[in-house]
């Protein structure tokens, strides 16, 4: 899978080398994009699937944030959640398998004025991005995941993936799976991400508040957001579910947020567990020192021309 979709490429500006967030375009004369605006393609997810809830969500903050088109740039990699970019009429790319953090990296990198949001699914995030995850989390980049977890390989038409339980049968454990589910929250939190949430797709109103507020941190925010898989794995989550029996729990008011180890212990909370932010802390970006670090050189540079840089670098290698 080496397809790389680049959707509707920004032209060349200039690099805004603020490296704090930046507030959106508050223009009295620009009205906040509707739906019909920043809608493209008619997604194409099997009936019932939980991500059209993320994506209507999606809609829903882009408008509320005020955030205009030019503004906006929504990354994935592959998937069936990671056909995201084809349904927003905004700046995005449909990326390589797995490889979408690096890539969205990047923009957030060279352009902190963007907001970058990327989605995934459970396979693309944690089995063949699993590294990219971990490293993307440690570093502290500015952006926002959020991963669809349906505990099973849906666009491939049913495999075992890195979430689904013990006992569950697929095409690649047809006797049921016998390895251990990994746990997103707790890898979240001890691979350094300073924003940890979990949400579901059948609680809208608590996915918008998961999302608004990921969106609003300064630095790596993370969300699983459980996400039914009608076809090839129904009925997954309707233990936290309650118009189907389940119990939606959410983690309790007393909980301190910046509690590392408190959270950590949290996220072992017996299925189908518990929702809302785990874990939520304040470290310096990777775009933050990114820019500490140029600023320092440029500094070292002032005043001289481009010859003379070019001379005293030629002359630190004699």
């Amino acid at each position: 899978m080496s397809e790389v979709a680049i959707l509707n490429p920004t032209t060349s500006r200039g690099v805004n080398t603020n490296t704090t967030p930046v507030a959106p375009l508050l223009d009295a004369d620009r009205k906040p994009l509707t739906k019909k605006e920043v809608s493209a393609d008619h997604p194409t997810w099997c009936p019932g699937c939980g991500d059209f809830a993320v994506l209507a969500l999606y809609f829903k903050l882009i408008e509320r944030r005020k955030l205009h088109h030019e503004k906006i740039t929504t990354v994935a990699g592959i998937g069936c959640s990671s056909r995201f970019p084809y349904f927003v009429q905004a700046h995005g790319a449909h990326y390589i398998h797995g490889r979408a953090l690096p890539f969205a990296s990047g923009v957030s990198l060279s352009r902190p004025d963007l907001q970058v949001c990327v989605f995934g699914g459970d396979g693309d995030a944690f089995s063949i991005g699993g590294n990219h995850f971990t490293h993307t989390a440690r570093k502290n980049v500015r952006l926002t995941y959020v991963v669809m977890d349906n505990s099973v390989y849906g666009l491939t038409k049913n495999q075992t993936s890195p979430t689904s339980p013990i006992g569950f049968k697929s095409k690649t454990d047809i006797w049921g799976s016998k390895d251990r589910p990994i746990n997103p929250i707790k890898q979240a939190i001890s691979a350094g991400a300073t924003f940890v949430a979990r949400t579901t797709a059948t609680n809208p109103n608590h996915v918008l508040a998961m999302m608004e507020a990921a969106m609003e941190h300064d630095g790596f925010s993370f969300i699983q957001c459980l996400s039914e898989c009608v076809e090839f794995y129904p009925g997954a989550f309707d233990a936290a579910t309650p118009r189907k029996g389940g119990v939606f729990n959410e983690i309790p008011k007393e909980h301190d947020v910046t509690d590392e180890y408190a959270s950590y212990k949290l996220a072992d909370t017996d299925w189908p567990g518990l929702f809302g932010v785990f874990y939520k802390t304040q470290r310096a970006t990777k775009n933050a020192n990114e820019q500490s670090i140029i600023d320092d050189l440029q500094g070292k540079s002032a005043g001289l021309e481009p010859w003379q840089i070019l001379k005293k670098n030629f002359d630190r290698m004699k």
